[in-house]
């Protein structure tokens, strides 16, 4: 059952307001989209938590979201594709389908500046597809991770990629080299659920369903041989750890935790716990911060997504419609400069 939407109070008012001001310049400034188990992607007015458009998913769940950098396209990744939509159309098609995976596909991102595409899957592969020769993206390499992979990121410098998967690695592949050039074991044989990297290659975070967090410190990637360090391990929650995300200016780390709580832990203070996001009533399943790291929107299988104000750590919106779990989030708010 859906909750209700509480009523704003002064503060809440006044934090919308200053987040609306920011936006003011641009009317597609803020695209907000979440999926679930009810088949459904939905499109959200950030602002007024209004559902502004929904696509149905009918063939299957949607695992994964992620928006396009020049904010048109939208990949869903799925069981065994990828579909794009056009995020300016409102045609609910999509308008390629591609992947050719055997297993649910279970991350998917894009290149900088938009010249390829990669896809990871419970199938054990990693693939990259150059998007640039037409809509229709182009398999140009195929990695085999050789397990399962749960989670897959981007490296600031856009010549690697970090997976996880089932057996417990993290995996750093080199794009030039063709190559995995590293790989982590923190628990041999605990499933490795989410990785995320900090915004400017310093260090790169991974977290297990023993709801263990791990951090490395990570070198200049450009070096030869670059370096790994590991720099930190902890518990972080008491259940699965579902997702992990580093802020835009790297000073925070979310945990989004089957305990039903997402904890932000300081990462200039040796990950101390900053505070800890409660009101999920279930599994809380992914999250993504807002460019200038002030604002977090989680999704969970209260089929709730909700706006959390990170100086107080209070909700200021939510976004009710899902009727089933609400398992993954998209947002790109890049018109706000963070500083």
């Amino acid at each position: 059952m859906s909750e209700v939407q509480p009523a704003p109070s002064e503060q809440h008012y006044a934090q919308m307001q200053q987040y609306s001001q920011s936006l003011h310049n641009d009317a597609h400034s803020v695209i907000l989209v979440t999926a679930g188990y009810d088949n459904t992607i939905r499109f959200w007015e950030a602002l007024s938590g209004i559902c502004s458009r929904t696509i149905q998913h009918a063939d299957s769940q949607v695992n994964r979201l992620c928006i396009s950098p020049d904010k048109t396209v939208l990949a869903a990744s799925a069981n065994h594709s990828v579909k794009l939509y056009d995020i300016n159309s409102t045609n609910g098609n999509p308008f390629v389908t591609f992947g050719e995976h055997t297993g649910n596909v279970t991350a998917t991102g894009f290149h900088g500046e938009g010249r390829w595409m990669y896809t990871a899957s419970e199938d054990g592969h990693l693939k990259i597809w150059d998007t640039r020769a037409g809509r229709t993206p182009v398999l140009t390499r195929n990695f085999d991770n050789g397990a399962p992979i749960n989670d897959a990121v981007m490296h600031a410098n856009q010549g690697e990629l970090i997976t996880c998967d089932q057996n417990g690695s993290v995996k750093i592949w080199d794009l030039t080299a063709h190559a995995c050039t590293h790989e982590l074991v923190p628990e041999e044989g605990v499933p490795m659920r989410s990785v995320s990297v900090a915004s400017d290659g310093s260090m790169l975070v991974a977290v297990n369903n023993k709801g263990n967090c791990y951090v490395w410190k990570m070198s200049d990637m450009t070096s030869e041989p670059c370096d790994i360090e590991p720099l930190h391990k902890w518990s972080a929650h008491s259940d699965y750890i579902l997702r992990c995300v580093l802020s835009p200016d790297t000073k925070l780390l979310a945990t989004c935790s089957a305990d039903k709580t997402v904890k932000l832990w300081n990462t200039e203070e040796g990950f101390k716990l900053e505070m800890t996001l409660t009101g999920h009533q279930r599994w809380v399943w992914d999250c993504a911060f807002s460019a200038d790291s002030a604002y977090l929107v989680t999704a969970s299988s209260d089929h709730v997504a909700r706006l959390w104000e990170l100086s107080q750590g209070e909700t200021i919106r939510q976004y009710n419609g899902h009727t089933k779990a609400a398992v993954c989030v998209a947002l790109n708010d890049l018109s706000v400069g963070y500083t």
